[in-house]
């Protein structure tokens, strides 16, 4: 008789610990799997933050191919100006 109640002992101790094992890396999932979706959506607003500089910058490149408007942006961006030509700049 007391062989069979070290026996269920041992079988109960065995039974714990595969429970608290498989709940421990259950809950170590769960955080992994919180924190991965949490990057991606930190990802996914990074990806239209670029997308809408891409389409800016692309903007931009077509425009810069005619001469009147790189005149203009050189003069906006650079404070580029003409011999004997005078700015001023007013910033509001």
């Amino acid at each position: 008789m007391a062989g069979g109640k070290i026996t269920k002992k041992i079988w109960q101790v065995a039974l714990a610990v595969v429970i608290i094992y498989t709940a421990v890396l259950t809950v170590r999932n769960l955080i992994t799997v919180i924190s991965v979706k949490h990057r991606m959506g930190q990802l996914a607003d990074q990806k239209q933050q670029f997308q809408a500089r891409i389409t800016e910058d692309s903007t931009m490149l077509e425009h810069l191919k005619y001469d009147e408007y790189l005149e203009q942006y050189a003069r906006e961006r650079f404070h580029m100006q003409r011999p004997n030509e005078y700015i001023y700049i007013i910033e509001e």
